[in-house]
């Protein structure tokens, strides 16, 4: 077991649960791949490339512009504001068309509403930064706390 340890750098059960996940891995690929195998290739390539080439450099350039707009060193506030925004702009990613309206007979198809997704989006978008905001305030409040209290 020592030499495993040593030789591995974790624990057996790290080992075995690693061993586990990528066979679930091999499995979803293998089935994945069972269909239009080259279409799937393609748009997994495809997104890897515009994550790097172009999402990327986006989002890290706006990091930088947000903290060289506020003039001072990021802190510990400064994932208190990434959070959200990551989050918020997953939401619109995915439901983008919905959003934006594009999907065309939404409301004839499904029976539901088209115009209220843009409002919700906003209130959940108000909702992470209302939320992330009240955990900053926490934090400070909290480390004030211990630091001022007597040893």
């Amino acid at each position: 077991m020592r030499r495993l340890r040593r030789w591995y750098g974790a624990s057996p059960l790290h080992l075995l649960l690693l061993l586990a996940s990528l066979t679930v891995t091999l499995y979803a690929g293998v089935r994945l791949l069972d269909g239009d195998t080259v279409g799937v290739l393609v748009w997994f390539v495809g997104a890897a490339l515009l994550h790097d080439l172009v999402f990327l450099p986006l989002y890290a350039g706006a990091d930088r512009l947000g903290g060289a707009a506020l003039r001072s060193p990021p802190g510990r506030w400064v994932n208190h504001v990434r959070v959200p925004v990551f989050l918020a702009g997953l939401l619109l990613l995915v439901w983008y068309p919905l959003i934006l309206r594009r999907v065309p007979h939404f409301t004839r198809n499904t029976a539901l509403p088209d115009d209220v997704f843009l409002g919700r989006w906003l209130l959940v978008t108000a909702a992470l930064f209302a939320a992330s905001a009240l955990a900053l305030l926490l934090r400070a409040r909290w480390s004030n706390l211990f630091r001022s209290a007597p040893r």
